[in-house]
C-alpha cells in the first residue's frame, strides 16, 4: 500500500530497486539535522547510480552545494518534485541501503565544505545551541543553567541559537546567528570557531559534519542515532564529537558542571600553548 497517507516523516519511500545506473532522487522528509547526518551518503550513492538529485529543505539548499556526489538540489515543496527520475529514496533509508553497521558507518569529515567566516575572538572560541525544536522539549537546557558556562575564564561565548527570545540575553554571550541566517551562515561561522556545544539539534550534526570540535548534550532517553548502550561517549557518526549525557531525567546542572569543568581545562591549555608560542 502506498505511504502517502502518513505524515511525510513516517513514509518509506525506497521499493527495493536496485540503483546501479539510475536517476536517483533523494527526498528530506525529515528535520534539518537529520538531513545534514545522512547526507553523508550522498558520495556513496553516487558512485553507484547515473545522476543523483537531492529534494531537499529550501533552509539547505546552498549549504548541500558543498557535498559531493550531489548533481542537482531541488527545493522540497508540498506537490511532486519536478525532475525525471527512475528511483527514489527517503534520506533516513540510505543507512538501509548500504546496510550500515555502527562499524561500517561512514565517518569522515567534513563531508560538507565551507569557507570559514572571519570569528573576532581573542580566547577560546565557543558557539552554545540550548534549544532544539518543539517535538521533545526534553532536548532544551534552561538558558539560566546553559548561561553558568560563561563563567569560566578564557573563553569567548557566541549564541548559535538562532530563534532566542528577548529573555535569552546575555552580556558574556555574543549573538551571532540572525533570522535572516541560513545554514550555510552558520555552518561559515562554526568553522571559524574553536568548539560548539549543542543540544541534539540541527546545530551539533552540522558542527558535527563540518568537522568541527563538538561537545553534544543528551538527556536520558536520548535518540536512538547515540547507541546509549555503547560506550558513553563513544561517537560513531562523527570523529571530533564527545557526548555528554544525563544520568537522572530533566537533570541538566551535572551536566553543564562537568562540560565547565572541561571546558576550563582546555581553555587553560590553549591559553599555555599561546603563551609559549610567543616565547
Amino acid at each position: 500500500m502506498p505511504p502517502d497517507y502518513l505524515p511525510r516523516h513516517f513514509q518509506s519511500v525506497w521499493t527495493g530497486t536496485p540503483l546501479e545506473r539510475k536517476r536517483v532522487l533523494i527526498r528530506c522528509y525529515h528535520g534539518l539535522g537529520d538531513t545534514i547526518q545522512f547526507i553523508r551518503y550522498a558520495p556513496l550513492l553516487r558512485a553507484k547510480a547515473a545522476e543523483l538529485a537531492v529534494w531537499a529543505q529550501p533552509a539547505l539548499m546552498t549549504l548541500l552545494e558543498g557535498v559531493q556526489g550531489i548533481d542537482r538540489i531541488l527545493p522540497l515543496h508540498d506537490g511532486t518534485p519536478d525532475w525525471e527520475r527512475d528511483a527514489d529514496v527517503e534520506v533516513m533509508e540510505l543507512p538501509y541501503i548500504f546496510r550500515t553497521t555502527a562499524e561500517t558507518i561512514p565517518s569522515t569529515v567534513p563531508y560538507i565544505h565551507v569557507d570559514p567566516a572571519p570569528v573576532r575572538h581573542d580566547n577560546f572560541a565557543v558557539g552554545i545551541a540550548w534549544r532544539g525544536g518543539d517535538w521533545d522539549p526534553r532536548r532544551d537546557i534552561p538558558f539560566s543553567v546553559i548561561t553558568r558556562l560563561t563563567k569560566v575564564p578564557g573563553v569567548t561565548f557566541n549564541a548559535l541559537q538562532k530563534d532566542a527570545g528577548p529573555s535569552e540575553r546575555h552580556e558574556a554571550l555574543r549573538p551571532v546567528i540572525h533570522s535572516s541566517s541560513d545554514a550555510l551562515a552558520t555552518a561559515r561561522i562554526m568553522r571559524g570557531l574553536d568548539l560548539v556545544i549543542s543540544v541534539d539539534s540541527m546545530p551539533a550534526h552540522l558542527a558535527g559534519a563540518l568537522g568541527v570540535p563538538t561537545w553534544t548534550l543528551l538527556h536520558t532517553g536520548a535518540d536512538w542515532r547515540w547507541m546509549e548502550d555503547r560506550d558513553r561517549e563513544h561517537r560513531p557518526w562523527y570523529p571530533t564529537m564527545r557526548l555528554f549525557r544525563q544520568s537522572a531525567p530533566g537533570e541538566w546542572e551535572p551536566v553543564i558542571a562537568r562540560v565547565a569543568m572541561e571546558l576550563a581545562r582546555l581553555a587553560r591549555l590553549l591559553a599555555t600553548l599561546r603563551k609559549s608560542s610567543r616565547t
